[in-house]
């Protein structure tokens, strides 16, 4: 699996924000504990212990809280993001203030093992699409102020990001369709909206059946058509209906279960929204050596 660099979504500042936060709400005004118990230059070592098996993710990461928390920490890297790991394996080893290291430890590994419990999980629903051209999405269905490194994680795992937020795509679904008046008119005000406002924005329009499959395609205009909790059937119907006019996505229950005969159907993308709502952390511990 090719190592990645942090992607382009997943913005320096924000990581930045969020690391700052994130330490602010752990810290507060001081880890006392280690402050009151280990000698002020005290010096330690210890390294990232692996007690799972799947895709290591939030190394990068790692690195960056530990050097905002104390710049004179020392890391010494074996594995990458993106890497497969199994029991036993070492990440990194860390060196330096020994109160440094632990202020840093439980937000070090909080990311680290929500960020690898995404990137395994993604990573084997991509084997399951491995005989398709299917592509596999994540969704906005991520943790409040954790988007940014949950949707890393995503890619770390082999998977693509979908749209960031509200901001960056337009995505009529059924209650825009609803609150608009209908699929024309929903279609319409967004391309009079963004040829008014100068917006270059691609346009992912929601269907719910077949008859709105060919709404969305008499409008036109349209980038992607996703398929909401289409079965089988259907989606082959609307595959083979829209054609080459516009992309084609999958989403709306969809498990592993469920995966394969989906991008079986011929879709380009397939939307799992499980990938950063419902994965189990991955077992990783830092420990003194």
């Amino acid at each position: 699996m090719a190592k990645l660099t942090i992607c382009i979504l997943t913005k320096q500042k924000d990581l930045k924000k969020f690391i700052t936060n994130a330490l602010k709400e752990d810290v507060g005004d001081g880890d006392h504990t280690s402050i009151a118990s280990i000698p002020k230059d005290a010096t330690n070592k210890a390294h990232l212990l692996v007690k799972d098996k799947g895709i290591i993710a939030g190394i990068e990461l790692a690195k960056m809280i530990f050097n905002e928390v104390d710049s004179s920490l020392e890391i010494e890297q074996f594995l990458q993001d993106g890497d497969k790991v199994k029991f036993g394996d070492i990440a990194f080893i860390v060196k330096g203030s020994s109160i440094s290291i632990l202020t840093a430890e439980r937000l070090m590994l909080n990311c680290m093992q929500h960020m690898s419990a995404i990137a395994t999980k993604t990573a084997y629903l991509n084997t399951l699409l491995s005989d398709t051209d299917c592509k596999l999405l994540d969704t906005r269905k991520t943790t409040p102020l954790n988007r940014s490194i949950e949707k890393w994680a995503v890619k770390i795992g082999g998977g693509v990001n979908h749209r960031f937020g509200l901001y960056d795509m337009i995505m009529i679904k059924d209650n825009h369709i609803d609150f608009a008046g209908g699929i024309g008119k929903a279609i319409s005000k967004t391309k009079k909206y963004l040829k008014d406002n100068n917006k270059q924005l691609e346009i992912i329009v929601e269907a719910r059946n077949i008859d709105e499959v060919n709404q969305i395609l008499a409008e036109g205009g349209v980038k992607r058509i996703l398929l909401d909790n289409f079965d089988y059937k259907t989606t082959k119907e609307a595959v083979s209906i829209i054609g080459d006019k516009c992309q084609t996505e999958s989403s709306g229950g969809i498990t592993e279960e469920t995966i394969a005969e989906y991008a079986k159907c011929g879709v380009d993308f397939i939307s799992v929204g499980a990938l950063t709502h419902s994965v189990l952390n991955f077992d990783l511990s830092l420990k003194a050596i």
